[in-house]
């Protein structure tokens, strides 16, 4: 028997044909989920790749094997007398009649139905988009209310909140990294660690097991700038939590045993974070490189060797220093009255002796005269594309110009940096946009994720031309409308929990010096133009005021 024949006999044609025709469908069905809803063209790809590669595989094994009735066997192994490849032929025959109907079928009907071309996302403009909240809507300070100071300088704020029996504590220290010098960097993120520690009349633990037992929960954060601990409890727990809280604020114990073992995990944390971590690395190099002065520049988890040669005495002043009443502000919101939290505060720590001030810090950065730039090169699956700009510092109006600016470029699919580099270039996996907060000029801060084998230079410059754009135009009103709503929305969700309002309070509080500038969010959002936004992407995205960090792999090209 020839070789034709055989091929013939054992199916191999009716195998190529029925994966053509079902490579083919397949095809065509991601070819539309490609254009339809947004999927990588990547996929496609890859699609045909896999099924060129599985052509091959498919013949060979058509030839290698048969069906028979007692299964899939060697066709070598199988008697031709006994062979039923004929009955595996004819229901070849029907899945390639199937398939071709439906392949058909699908082509015809896409003729014939009228074709849908979605509206182009730069006509945003014509859509009538409406305010979410009319600036009739303004925030109004609740009349119930209230703040006050004990004698020792430490400051309440109280937020009455009946609908569930809970409370919320925010304590905000202002201590972070903005508060430390070479030498002693990251002893503020250290502290945050000491706090859940032992008191000179608690053991270590004992403060987590008694809030626990009186149903409460807790957890803290540091920044550049605050120390926040967080208590979250029933209504009933209340005084429990206060004498909690003033025993460990007026009497830590600084045990050098206990000491020591927070330093192992602190290296431990900041080994998984920051060295172990490209990102977090990138990070970390990108405030040291765009500040030159201030201290913004220190990571908040400290340098290797600073945390390494902390000493006692270090910690013993910052903790006299930072955590005195005076540098505290703790807030209040649920089912508490003004009244009561007065007297709970009296009776527990009024007791706590002021502190002198700390020392203010002065140091202002100097303006940026040129662009920085530096690469850090690791082998990676993915390239890093991060970009900064000094911006203005929380208490500026400019802040909440550029964060209306931040998410008409950097935030949603319908961002303009996301359409143009990962949608419509594919030159962007991801992009995503923030500005720190903080006491003093903070950064506003792009980031991006890069497909592997990308050109980063053409990526860096599509963002630039995209920020250049606004500098030269400005943003549109519809743009700026839809900011709005999405900042307006947050902002009332933000307050419709106690966890919310208690942060927020607070940060109003401890940043712009006043609890009540929270209420006026609504009214400034409502009451911003284009104009404003466009000048503070001038003076902002000016190329001298620029900070480019770049994670690659080594030998992959690149600009530095």
């Amino acid at each position: 028997m020839s070789l034709f024949s055989e091929l013939r006999r054992r199916n191999v044609f009716k195998v190529a044909l029925l994966y053509a025709v079902a490579s083919w469908l397949l095809v065509w069905i991601v070819s539309h989920m490609v254009d339809g809803i947004g999927l990588s063209p990547w996929v496609q790809d890859y699609v045909l790749l896999l099924l060129a590669i599985g052509f091959p595989v498919a013949l060979i094994f058509a030839w290698t094997y048969e069906i028979t009735a007692t299964g899939l066997q060697k066709a070598t192994d199988v008697d031709q007398t006994q062979s039923i490849v004929y009955k595996t032929g004819q229901k070849l025959n029907a899945a390639v009649a199937v398939l071709a109907v439906l392949g058909f079928a699908a082509v015809i009907g896409e003729q014939l139905l009228p074709e849908f071309t979605p509206p182009p996302r730069e006509t945003l403009e014509e859509f009538p988009l409406r305010p979410v909240f009319d600036v009739s809507q303004k925030a109004e300070v609740p009349r119930e209310l209230a703040s006050f100071d004990l004698p020792n300088g430490l400051r309440f704020v109280v937020w009455p909140d009946h609908d569930i029996p809970n409370v919320a504590l925010y304590t905000f220290v202002r201590a972070g990294g903005r508060n430390e010098y070479p030498g002693v960097t990251g002893i503020a993120h250290f502290f945050e660690h000491m706090m859940f520690n032992g008191t000179e009349s608690r053991e270590q633990g004992a403060f987590d097991r008694e809030m626990e037992a009186a149903g409460g929960s807790n957890n803290a954060y540091t920044s550049k700038d605050v120390t926040v601990y967080m208590d979250w409890f029933p209504r009933s727990a209340l005084e429990t939590i206060f004498e909690l809280e003033a025993d460990r604020f007026s009497s830590l114990a600084i045990d050098p045993d206990v000491v020591e073992t927070e330093r192992g995990a602190v290296f431990s944390e900041r080994r998984q974070a920051i060295d172990d971590d490209l990102a977090g690395r990138l990070f970390e190099q990108m405030f040291a490189n765009a500040y030159v002065a201030h201290p913004y520049q220190n990571p908040i988890i400290g340098w290797p060797s600073d945390i390494e040669n902390w000493t006692q005495d270090d910690l013993e002043r910052f903790y006299r220093t930072y955590y005195a009443p005076n540098n505290l502000t703790m807030v209040l919101a649920g089912d508490v009255t003004p009244e009561e939290v007065y007297l709970l505060a009296d009776q527990y720590f009024s007791a706590i002796p002021r502190q002198h001030p700390p020392e203010p810090v002065s140091v202002v950065e100097p303006e940026q005269s040129g662009e920085r730039r530096f690469v850090i090169e690791a082998q990676t699956p993915t390239p890093l594309l991060h970009v900064a700009f000094h911006a203005a510092a929380t208490n500026d109006p400019e802040t909440l110009h550029l964060d209306l600016l931040l998410a008409i470029l950097a935030e949603g699919d319908s961002s303009r940096l996301h359409r143009a580099l990962v949608e419509e270039e594919q030159l962007a996996l991801s992009v995503g946009g923030w500005q720190s907060d903080g006491f003093d000029p903070g950064l506003a801060y792009f980031y991006l994720t890069l497909p592997p084998g990308v050109d980063i230079a053409a990526a860096e410059s599509r963002l630039f031309e995209e920020l250049q754009r606004v500098v030269e135009n400005g943003v549109t009103a519809a743009e700026l409308e839809k900011a709005r709503n999405l900042r307006l929305a947050e902002f009332w969700k933000s307050l419709q929990t106690i966890r919310g309002k208690a942060s927020a309070l607070g940060n109003f509080e401890v940043f712009t010096g006043d609890y009540e500038n929270l209420f006026a969010v609504p009214e400034t959002l409502s009451a911003t133009t284009t104009g404003e936004l466009q000048a503070v992407a001038t003076r902002v995205f000016a190329r001298s005021n620029v900070t480019v960090g770049i994670l690659r792999s080594p030998q992959t090209g690149g600009d530095e």
